[in-house]
């Protein structure tokens, strides 16, 4: 009896995760309100931003760490205020022919 082997290509697994994680960071309605925000004011501190999302800072910096996590957007320390942007190099990623290519193929 003849027993097959299945091999796994392990590279493309984590690719799988990592665009997981960054597809599930903006599968949700606030965080994509975020990332809007940010997009037309450049960058923004949370107490500034809090009140544009209608947010408890708490409730808000639970959002952004989620979207910090998947290199969606960038903080920058000043003082002791933390401030928030786009990571555009991230965002252009995601939405650029490349990501495509693993979903089409004749790319």
């Amino acid at each position: 009896m003849k027993q097959e082997i299945n091999f796994q290509d392990v590279s493309l697994e984590k690719t799988f995760e990592m665009y997981e994680g960054k597809f599930k960071a903006i599968a949700d309605k606030k965080r994509l309100q975020i990332m809007n925000l940010l997009t037309q004011k450049g960058e923004i501190n949370v107490n500034d931003l809090a009140p544009m999302v209608n947010m408890t800072q708490s409730k808000l910096s639970y959002h952004l760490k989620i979207l910090l996590d998947a290199n969606l957007i960038i903080r920058e320390t000043r003082g002791t205020w933390n401030y928030y942007k786009l990571n555009l190099d991230e965002v252009n990623h995601l939405l650029s022919a490349e990501l495509c290519c693993l979903f089409r193929p004749t790319c």
